[in-house]
């Protein structure tokens, strides 16, 4: 659980670091409440889903260059070892996630983005204790993650 809080301020710093170096319209806000609107294809859940699998596994071996090739391009120049490190210690690798829900995310300046929620899968607790929401751009590549996590 305190590994979840950690993930959570070090993509907070992240974010915010990110917004501060762009010179583009992206606004980062901190946002409590995630609203997926319609619902992802199954096609298109394997697909991203394939994406997430690979993020996780390049986290569990601490691969830099490897997140480079999965996260979007906004945000691939700011990861750094030390985010890393904090990601990789705040992920259960043994606990199995699954999709939760699906659907499209609308960020600030209404740009509409594919997001999948994930739950663990032994949390059968509805709505699940624990969820990481994590947006997409249209190509698979990881944009941002959010935990929502119980505390």
């Amino acid at each position: 659980m305190i590994y979840m809080k950690k993930i959570f301020l070090i993509c907070t710093i992240f974010a915010f670091h990110w917004a501060i170096c762009q010179q583009s319209k992206i606004k980062v806000i901190e946002s409590k409440k995630i609203e997926l609107t319609s619902e992802l294809s199954k096609d298109k859940i394997d697909f991203y889903n394939q994406s997430f699998i690979k993020f996780v596994d390049a986290l569990k071996l601490s691969d830099k260059e490897k997140l480079k090739t999965l996260i979007s391009d906004k945000i691939k120049y700011h990861i750094s070892d030390d985010i890393i490190r904090y990601l990789v210690g705040g992920i259960s690798f043994e606990r199995k996630t699954e999709v939760y829900k699906s659907g499209y995310q609308k960020l600030d300046e209404n740009e509409i983005y594919p997001a999948i929620q994930y739950k663990y899968a032994d949390d059968k607790q509805e709505p699940p204790r624990d969820i990481i929401t994590v947006i997409f751009e249209n190509d698979g590549k990881i944009l941002g993650v959010k935990p929502d996590y119980s505390r």
